[in-house]
């Protein structure tokens, strides 16, 4: 069964390219589509306003399609995805992109910012919405990330060997030095 906050009631396009989505929790949201039509060719009949005009509420309530097609049906959590960044917000399709980004698992994932592994599944379902520092954190986990790939990747393409020749034994950077007698 689908979440009430993914459940659609009614759409109603509003000018092509652009619909109102009425969610089951309450929500009326408008999305427009324009960039994700010109994006993905399988949609590109959608551009036709008179194609678009014909938007409709999918056979379960869980997506929208258009001319009774297959092929030309998305779905309301994308929708409703789809709202929430074009208003600056976090989607929860950000925390999934992420976590299968970096390959890390709900538990590891929650633990890496710092939260608890149900409120994490919330936002990665979408039964809530995602904090801005959620998303926040998202990022400077990745810049760390990069940095400290960088720094080994520094490492390992250019050692630094120090090789002294004492008394037959050589002395490497991870080794301490020789001890003097006094």
């Amino acid at each position: 069964m689908t979440s009430r906050h993914f459940l659609l009631t009614d759409v109603a396009v509003t000018a092509p390219g652009s619909l109102l989505l009425s969610y089951a929790d309450g929500e009326r949201l408008p999305v427009n589509l324009h960039e994700i039509i010109a994006r993905h060719p399988t949609l590109q009949a959608l551009g036709d306003p008179k194609v678009f005009a014909t938007a409709a509420l999918g056979e379960w309530r869980d997506s929208v399609i258009w001319m009774d097609d297959d092929n030309l049906e998305l779905a309301s959590d994308n929708l409703r995805a789809r709202v929430l960044e074009q208003a600056g917000e976090c989607s929860h399709e950000v925390i999934l992109d992420w976590m299968a980004k970096h390959g890390l698992t709900l538990d590891s994932a929650a633990q890496e910012l710092g939260l608890s592994r149900r409120m994490l599944a919330y936002y990665r379902s979408g039964a809530k919405p995602v904090p801005r520092i959620v998303a926040l954190a998202m990022k400077g986990w990745e810049r760390q990330e990069v940095e400290r790939d960088s720094a080994r990747s520094v490492a390992t393409s250019n050692p630094i060997k120090l090789n002294v020749e004492k008394l037959g034994k050589s002395v490497s950077p991870s080794s301490s030095p020789p001890r003097k007698r006094a």
